[in-house]
């Protein structure tokens, strides 16, 4: 057995493990740290017997144990330093507490408490994980790749911190970003974590706030932009491939909407790349609306859409419509004019200036408006989606003349965090009479409406997607990430919604069921690469589902025991 692998055999029903680590460095490797629940025998074996307290606790009883050390906090800043520092130091309970109560967990260790904790990151830093470039580290960056210390690295989260959440400009504390998302990589996907890497690319930051900060951990100076950034990510696109194979999984995630669009089509043909803002966001909107069209009784290509905003999401989302609505059997031009677009300028028409080529596809012959209100009133849509971060734009009089439009209006409200939300979850029921058909992108309490009836407002959440997509793309060794993929996701999730659960307002599955559906995800991007040639994983293993359940993490603990043995007696005789 190699070090650090896990062993055939078995121990006690839990798999054998070998390091060559001793002492001190065991209990603060947090890959390997079981803290009281290391044996008498392992103590012993990995000499760290008299370094713990004379106790045996089993992994259930340290769960407990984390649960009631995070009840009594009263922060959910500190409660989100409670959970990371656990995972600076015990990987596995980590995962452990996450995995017991995943609808607690996922809003403090992702939206919304990330942002917060974003803002605050050099308050709560304790410890650096994963690597930090900067612009200043350029024709170096193959070299720092090496400091890194897994050889094996699947799947990346890269963020240049200049669009963190709906927060802008949060430049080197945008680290928080790429490590939450990771975390919920292996907690809603099962992605090992030893082989996922957050990244943070410096090169600067434009927010005056933070260039004054005495805390602040990045580089102050203001961004640099142009040819030298560009020359910055190729360099690291690069450099990340030769060292990890063309067939790491490299997410892009809170780029400026500038670059966002710019990058993924520079790249996602050439290397197996994504951007979550984009096309998570547009794959967990569109299983959003499949799952509303079971309440509407229609179909998608029969609404009218409207955006509350233009940029990455809204592009991404109106996009994957698109491409929904000519799987109905509907031309991509009767598509696109079912869309419409308000941005910071007004509605997207026509004739007016400064619209970049994307906002221009969504463009239509109208006259010039600004007032949201006056726009929802004149365009009559049945589906408005807000995605601008501007809170409280869906006012009580757009919320009333959506319910005075349609029968059952449909109201996503999905930006982050939940101060940004354009409405909240109350105020859609409340304004709509209960006909609203609503979700969002942070979680909302359920709401009891006059008749009595509790709706529990579906949190349309990129980790819907991003953990199955990749959990499916590291298995099959998908080479080039294409749109069909995350249509097929929108697919699944919506496939996986109930009726009892649409009853209730959901319009998404249970988060307690989000690792099952992650696994669903994986399978039919597996199923269809198979299918289209374009999986580099051979032989095709004859149950794939099968195949990536072997391939996720588990998050129990394994067995720490000498790697000892036995000779034939007659090999051991003493010659005298």
């Amino acid at each position: 057995m190699q070090a650090g692998k896990a062993a055939e055999s078995r121990d006690a029903g839990r798999p054998l493990q070998v390091t060559m680590k001793r002492g001190y460095e065991v209990l603060r490797d947090p890959h390997l740290n079981k803290g009281m629940a290391f044996t008498l025998e392992e103590r012993q074996q990995l000499n760290i017997h008299g370094l713990l307290p004379p106790c045996f606790l089993g992994q259930d009883a340290q769960v407990y144990s984390i649960v009631k050390n995070f009840e009594r906090l009263t922060s959910d800043l500190d409660r989100y330093i409670l959970l990371m520092s656990l995972q600076d130091r015990n990987e596995k309970l980590f995962y452990k507490v996450l995995a017991s109560d995943i609808e607690r967990f996922m809003p403090i260790v992702y939206t919304p408490t990330v942002g917060l904790a974003c803002q605050q990151y050099g308050l709560a830093f304790r410890r650096p994980r994963g690597l930090f470039i900067t612009i200043h580290d350029q024709g170096h960056i193959a070299t720092m790749l090496k400091s890194w210390p897994e050889n094996v690295v699947k799947a990346i989260v890269v963020t240049d911190g200049e669009r963190i959440l709906g927060l802008g400009d949060l430049g080197c504390y945008g680290m928080g970003i790429p490590v939450g998302k990771l975390a919920l990589y292996t907690a809603c996907g099962g992605v090992k974590p030893n082989e996922c890497l957050p990244v943070m690319l410096d090169v600067g930051t434009d927010n005056e706030a933070l260039l004054k900060d005495p805390l602040y951990i990045g580089l102050r100076h203001k961004r640099i932009r142009g040819q030298a950034y560009d020359d910055l990510l190729d360099e690291f696109m690069e450099a990340v491939t030769s060292r990890y194979g063309m067939n790491c999984l490299i997410q892009f995630e809170d780029f400026a909407n500038a670059n966002a669009f710019r990058l993924l089509h520079k790249y996602r043909n050439k290397y197996c790349t994504f951007n979550d803002d984009i096309q998570g966001t547009a794959s967990v909107a569109v299983a959003g609306l499949l799952a509303a069209l079971r309440i509407t009784k229609n179909r998608l290509s029969d609404h009218t859409v409207l955006f509350q905003g233009a940029g990455e999401a809204a592009l991404g989302i109106a996009n994957l419509i698109v491409m929904a609505m000519e799987k109905e059997g509907v031309s991509k031009d009767a598509a696109i004019k079912r869309i419409w677009m308000v941005d910071s300028k007004g509605l997207i028409v026509k004739g007016r200036a400064s619209l970049t080529s994307e906002k221009q596809r969504f463009a239509h012959e109208h006259g010039e408006m600004k007032n949201l209100e006056d726009i929802v009133r004149d365009i009559k849509p049945s589906v408005l989606i807000g995605v601008a971060a501007i809170g409280g734009a869906f006012t009580t009089r757009i919320l009333q003349d959506m319910a005075a439009l349609n029968k059952r209006p449909i109201i996503f409200a999905l930006s982050n965090p939940t101060s940004k939300a354009e409405c909240t979850a109350e105020q859609c029921y409340k304004y709509t009479e209960g006909r609203g058909i609503f979700a969002s992108g942070s979680p909302f309490d359920p709401v009891t409406l006059p008749s009595g009836q509790t709706l529990y407002p579906g949190q349309g959440n990129n980790s819907y997607v991003f953990p199955g997509v990749a959990l499916g793309v590291i298995s099959c060794g998908l080479k080039h990430i294409g749109e069909d993929v995350f249509l097929t996701t929108a697919e699944v999730i919506a496939q996986q919604v109930s009726e009892e659960n649409l009853q209730e307002g959901r319009l998404y599955p249970p988060l307690v069921t989000i690792q099952q559906v992650s696994l669903k995800i994986a399978v039919k991007i597996a199923e269809e690469a198979y299918r289209n040639n374009s999986a580099s994983t051979y032989p095709q293993p004859k149950d794939l589902e099968a195949f990536i359940r072997s391939q996720m993490y588990s998050t129990d603990y394994t067995s720490f025991v000498a790697d000892s043995y036995a000779w034939p007696e007659e090999a051991m005789k003493v010659k005298l």
